[in-house]
């Protein structure tokens, strides 16, 4: 069991970077000349998608997918070398931040360094050919977890990593690895040092798809067996029907109770409202009073949280994966970016003094969500849905309202505001 999760886990900020797409050089160096801002917007650890060459045959895009690697143990030249990596790595670890990579070890390029040294790792085909378990993924084929062999130079290459000084791996599609691969390398790995592991598990309805088609697929509490995070996507399934209008908010509320008491207790789960895979929330929630609320509410739910490079600016075009589509930098939303800045640390702080969640709908899109401590009380009302009106409330609070440094008292009547509200109580 991960029962060796590092405490400061539960509420640490985690900043995505695509280095490709993050400057128009896109480039280590670049992202080196941007650390400052990215700690001063409360990061803690720094989650670098893909760094390896990126395969050429059947590529998608004029530049690839970053998850079709060709070669694990390398460094991309587009991006810099392991001398300029080091000197990244260094200098966030000076600014207190810590450096995750992406780790891709479902499947490979196909033309990869190992297949053509090992073809002997990988699944096959009738005919006994390389092959994969999906159409759609043309680019990449996928390892076979039988062979030990495999299973040596994957964990090698890790520790590779970790002696160059990186901290952490998020991993791609761990739900569709054997979890005692996962179970291993973490054993082998964290003897060495203290390592953050990161699971991007699937959706439940994924999980049941590759179930059916008799692929390994492992549930989020049984990947917690091997890892300290993992994505929140069997919570998020139901944001994404909450915001096409197939749900209720009520939906993903329910299940945050399942995740804390179904789910081992030390699990930590990363919250996010966009990531590389989806599309920018400023797209999907429009106007600002809203989007504050959200990134109010999911900043404050247990667990670490994600920024997306280009969240803080709240951008709305969702960086292409397979071409250079620079983050228009240019477009700096400087009052939302202090905004975030400000919510993150106010609610790094609650999450930090606080053990006792709870969260409730007060009405249709109007959510409370308290956070209680040895010391400490925390109330939060979010406004999700932009409503307006005052209701009947069975609560009595007064404190500081810590987003605008004003004193609130709520009795019996609530009016609802626009912004969201969170309040330190007296």
């Amino acid at each position: 069991m991960a029962q060796d999760t590092p405490k400061w886990l539960k509420n640490a900020v985690i900043y995505e970077v695509f280095t490709r797409n993050h400057s128009e050089k896109g480039t280590f160096e670049e992202v080196y000349k941007d650390l400052e801002r990215i700690k001063e917007l409360g990061a803690d650890i720094v989650w670098f998608m893909p760094i390896h060459p990126i395969g050429v045959i059947d590529r998608k895009g004029t530049y690839g997918s970053p998850y079709a690697i060709k070669d694990y143990r390398a460094i991309s030249p587009d991006l810099g070398d392991e001398k300029s990596f080091k000197k990244l790595i260094d200098k966030a670890h000076d600014l207190g931040m810590k450096v995750m990579i992406d780790v891709v070890y479902n499947h490979t390029s196909m033309d990869s360094v190992l297949v053509t040294e090992h073809p002997e790792w990988f699944i096959k085909d009738e005919c006994g050919n390389i092959s994969r378990k999906f159409d759609g993924w043309e680019d990449i084929t996928d390892l076979d977890y039988s062979k030990r062999d495999l299973w040596d130079y994957l964990i090698e290459t890790l520790r590779m990593w970790a002696s160059l000084g990186v901290d952490g791996f998020r991993c791609d599609v761990a739900s569709m690895v054997p979890l005692e691969f996962w179970k291993e390398a973490r054993r082998v790995i964290n003897s060495e040092k203290e390592v953050v592991w990161l699971a991007e598990t699937v959706h439940k309805s994924f999980i049941a798809h590759l179930r059916g088609l008799g692929y390994v697929a492992h549930s989020d509490p049984d990947v917690h067996e091997a890892f300290d995070l993992t994505y929140d996507y069997d919570g998020f399934e139901y944001l994404q029907q909450y915001f096409k209008g197939e749900a209720e908010i009520k939906d993903y509320i329910n299940h945050l109770y399942i995740q804390r008491t179904m789910f081992p207790e030390h699990a930590i789960k990363m919250r996010f409202l966009e990531n590389h895979d989806n599309q920018r929330i400023a797209t999907i929630i429009t106007g600002q009073s809203a989007l504050k609320n959200w990134t109010v509410f999911y900043n404050l739910l247990p667990g670490a949280s994600l920024i997306y490079a280009g969240q803080e600016i709240s951008a709305k075009k969702w960086p292409d994966l397979f071409e250079k589509d620079v983050i228009n930098w240019d477009n700096d939303d400087n009052e939302f970016r202090d905004f975030l800045k400000n919510v993150v640390s106010i609610t790094k702080e609650i999450k930090k003094n606080c053990t006792d969640f709870e969260i409730k709908e007060l009405r249709k899109g109007l959510v409370k969500i308290l956070w209680k401590g040895e010391n400490d009380e925390y109330v939060s009302i979010l406004n999700l849905e932009d409503r307006y009106g005052d209701i009947e409330v069975d609560f009595e609070l007064s404190g500081k309202e810590l987003l605008t440094g004003c004193c609130k008292e709520i009795s019996t009547r609530y009016v609802i505001e626009k912004h969201p509200v969170v309040i330190k109580v007296k």
